[in-house]
């Protein structure tokens, strides 16, 4: 059950990086939350395999993002990873 919700939180925060990547104004604190989630959900899993390291990236990318100006195309990519991620908690 915990993998299918991290899962969805998965492809939320992937879809929120991809509708940021085509250039949609999204809130600031809407990008922190959704950093800090990825960055905690990468500690679960204490760094140790793929996975976990691609949370971490996409939650240092999401806080990053509020501060500096970064290509769009990392967001759609890292967006793309992490949805498929997302995905792959649900088979």
């Amino acid at each position: 059950m915990l993998l299918k919700v991290l899962g969805a939180v998965d492809i939320l925060t992937g879809l929120i990086l991809i509708i940021f990547g085509f250039g949609s104004e999204i809130q600031k604190i809407i990008l922190m939350i959704c950093g800090i989630i990825l960055l905690i959900k990468s500690l679960l899993g204490v760094l140790k395999d793929f996975a976990s390291w691609i949370d971490f990236v996409g939650g240092l990318i999401f806080l990053f993002s509020i501060a500096v100006i970064l290509p769009k195309i990392i967001f759609v990519i890292m967006g793309i990873l992490i949805i498929q991620k997302g995905i792959m908690s649900f088979l």
